[in-house]
């Protein structure tokens, strides 16, 4: 376990260092100057200079990305070029809301979506499946956006059951925090439930057509313990999978959701620096976000050897 940690380790941190790589020549590949949106059109050359030296956009690129590397080692991101603000503390403050939109649309993608898979693999052939597999078709073909603003429209301006936008925080009234992210999270979660479902519904598929289960049903076990202890229950290391990697999705893609519906979040957060080409508070948010994906992946491959005692992390064959 401790070599396979290892091993899992210095790969996420090369994966880490190359992406940091990414960003930080991709951020910089984006068209515009960000000297010129501070000094503003009618700074003059001298204006332009002063703020590129105050930046240290005058310097050579290995020597802004080494900068960069070092800095972002001691947690030290720089200040937005917009509002002077660390850039620590703007992502401290529109993180969480993220998060918590991410989390609460998961819960409800796996809830939906294991619950959907689950009915279409016991009543195959019958309209269960059919329902079953029309939901996760139409969730994976509507775009997102437009099934926020249907949501806007019908859910909470005609028939007035939710918030059309706005955030409380949890910290300051729970059940009311709940109560505004529901609707964004629903409409977050649909298309991430359509993909659990239909992974769920093809690893129960598999699991319930093994020779254990047929052995179990044929020594009078119920219809019930079937298919949660065996079929389910064996179907758990694909749905992980998936799991892990679409609330990856959820951190990353909430941007479309949060700026439907007005939400403080990372997305607002990340489509404001693209605007006014803010290179530390881009950088940075892109950087947090690899490194979310990064911790994701490595969490989901060791919770593998908890679901299921048969896989060994050592590499050694049992």
């Amino acid at each position: 376990m401790g070599r396979y940690l290892f091993h899992r380790l210095w790969q996420s941190a090369l994966t880490l260092v190359l992406a940091s790589i990414v960003v930080f020549v991709g951020v910089r590949a984006l068209p515009g100057d960000p000297a010129l949106a501070m000094a503003g059109e009618e700074g003059d050359e001298a204006a332009l200079a002063a703020v590129r030296a105050q930046l240290g956009l005058d310097q050579p690129l290995p020597v802004q990305y080494l900068k960069f590397v070092g800095n972002a080692l001691t947690g030290e991101l720089g200040r937005s070029t917009r509002t002077g603000i660390p850039v620590t503390q703007m992502i401290g403050a529109t993180l969480p809301v993220t998060v918590q939109l991410a989390v609460y649309a998961m819960i409800i993608a796996v809830l939906a979506g294991m619950a959907g898979g689950v009915l279409a693999a016991v009543y195959r052939g019958r309209w269960p499946e059919w329902l079953a597999n029309g939901f996760s078709l139409a969730a994976l073909s509507v775009p997102t956006f437009w099934l926020g603003i249907l949501a806007i429209v019908y859910l909470a301006v005609q028939l007035g059951w939710f918030p059309a936008s706005g955030y409380v925080s949890p910290l300051r009234d729970p059940l009311r925090a709940v109560y505004y992210l529901t609707l964004p999270a629903m409409i977050l979660g649909v298309a991430h439930a359509a993909v659990v479902q239909r992974q769920t519904r093809s690893s129960m598929v598999d699991a319930l057509n093994a020779d254990y289960v047929r052995t179990a049903r044929a020594k009078g076990l119920g219809r019930a313990a079937v298919v949660f202890r065996y079929g389910l229950r064996n179907s758990l290391i694909v749905v992980t999978t998936v799991v892990g990697l679409q609330l990856g999705g959820l951190i990353a893609g909430a941007v479309v959701t949060e700026r439907i519906f007005a939400l403080p979040g990372v997305g607002k957060l990340t489509l404001d620096s693209v605007f006014t080409r803010d290179y530390p508070v881009l950088q940075a948010v892109v950087l947090v976000i690899t490194a979310a994906y990064i911790v994701i992946n490595l969490l989901v491959d060791v919770l593998y050897t908890v679901i299921d005692p048969r896989i060994r992390v050592s590499g050694r064959s049992t």
